[in-house]
């Protein structure tokens, strides 16, 4: 089983999905929404169209850039 990212990203104005299939040189796909539900619902259809467990590594990353901002 290849593995696949998701990321849902927001400058303030724009939300957009990434994906990716097969790690750090697998192929990527990209699509840019007005709003946070529309984003949202992009990665749950990704999610459910893709086997496998998934994990959200959100707290994790927001401790790790807690981490690093306070040494």
């Amino acid at each position: 089983m290849a593995r696949r990212d998701i990321w849902l990203v927001s400058d303030g104005q724009l939300w957009r999905v990434r994906g990716r299939l097969g790690g750090d040189g697998g192929q990527e796909v990209s699509y840019d929404f007005q709003d946070e539900a529309s984003a949202r619902s992009m990665v749950d259809r990704m999610m459910k169209s893709s086997a496998g467990t998934w994990r959200d590594l959100t707290e994790a990353v927001r401790q790790e850039a807690n981490r690093r901002q306070t040494h």
